[in-house]
C-alpha cells in the first residue's frame, strides 16, 4: 500500500463501482479508481460529500491480489 501523498491528488479520480459488489441498498459496494501506477479503492457509501478511508496499492499490488482473489 501506498500513502496519499504519494498517490497524488485524489479528488480527480473517475470512481467505478466493481461489477462483482452487490446488495439491496445500493451502499453494499466496492469502487475502483485507476491513476498511473496506481489503484485506489474505496467502500461506495463514502463519496464526493463524504469522503472516508481509501486504500491507494501499486498496480502491481492490485494485479496480484485480484489474481488471487478469483
Amino acid at each position: 500500500m501506498i500513502s496519499e501523498t504519494i498517490a497524488g491528488n485524489t479528488s480527480e479520480l473517475a470512481w467505478f463501482k466493481s461489477s462483482y459488489s452487490s446488495g439491496n441498498d445500493g451502499n453494499s459496494c466496492v469502487e475502483c479508481a485507476v491513476a498511473p501506477g496506481t489503484v485506489h479503492v474505496r467502500d461506495s457509501k463514502y463519496g464526493p460529500a463524504t469522503p472516508g478511508p481509501r486504500l491507494a496499492l501499486a498496480s502491481e499490488a492490485w494485479a496480484e491480489f485480484v489474481s488471487y482473489v478469483r
